[in-house]
């Protein structure tokens, strides 16, 4: 019973097949052509909206020096908290969730995988993990603690931005002046200046160690020029905050700029 099923739906087969060669055989060859052509730019799309979808992310990585603030912004986009100022992290404070500026907002909103990654030198090669699929970095500064740390700042930033997933990428960086609700704290505007002074002085150096300098992927700057954040691979731009009292609205604003919803 089970062959007669199977030649019963062998021949029933083969006549589709020969009906549709019949039909393919009586459409004119450029009308032939044209659909077939548009079968094959559907497809293509398709592949390329697929490719596109399956690389977008909604990662955004915090980083820095330890002490600049990093743990207590993580914790005002989540819950809206400073927790009354935080630890030194010495692991990644990680977590997906609806910024809570937004929580209260009508609609689809796309959550954001934050990531929190330690600032201390010796648990700065965890930020290599997170790099890859991060689609921006977010580099907080003390603005008030800046100048004795001007130096470390700009090694740690240097490394960042010639890193080849950074570079290759061209993953936007934000460099966020935290803390600036204090008296002390130094502008935006001098901070970028003070740290594209030491980022050139680096430069200088690194470019003297030629072949020897294997730690960095990508060299910055223009030859001949004095180096500036806008010579850069990648996006660079400069925004102030103050974790302490929840004003991160230059935070969010990056952060929604880069995560598409």
């Amino acid at each position: 019973m089970d062959e007669e099923k199977m030649e019963k739906l062998r021949i029933q087969l083969q006549q589709l097949l020969n009906e549709t060669q019949e039909f393919v055989q009586k459409i004119p060859p450029m009308q032939l052509y044209a659909a077939i052509g548009v079968v094959i730019s559907t497809i293509f799309l398709f592949l390329i909206i697929r490719l596109f979808k399956r690389k977008s992310s909604n990662t955004i990585v915090l980083t820095g020096l330890s002490g600049s603030g990093k743990t207590v912004l993580f914790y005002q986009l989540r819950d809206g908290s400073s927790h009354l100022g935080t630890v030194t992290s010495m692991e990644p404070n990680e977590g997906t969730f609806v910024l809570h500026s937004e929580t209260t907002k009508k609609g689809k909103i796309k959550p954001v995988h934050i990531v929190d990654v330690p600032g201390h030198s010796r648990l700065r090669p965890k930020l290599d993990e997170f790099l890859p699929q991060a689609a921006g970095i977010v580099f907080v500064v003390d603005a008030v603690e800046f100048l004795p740390n001007v130096r470390a700042a700009s090694e740690y930033l240097y490394d960042i931005l010639t890193k080849a997933s950074v570079v290759k990428k061209k993953i936007p960086l934000l460099l966020l002046c935290n803390k600036v609700d204090k008296v002390t704290a130094h502008t935006k505007d001098f901070i970028r200046k003070q740290l594209e002074k030491e980022i050139e002085k680096l430069r200088a150096s690194r470019t003297a160690l030629s072949s020897a300098d294997i730690t960095n992927e990508y060299t910055l700057g223009v030859p001949g020029e004095a180096f500036a954040f806008h010579q850069c691979y990648n996006k660079v731009m400069v925004a102030e905050a103050s974790g302490l009292t929840g004003d991160t609205s230059q935070l969010e604003q990056f952060i929604r700029e880069y995560v598409k919803a």
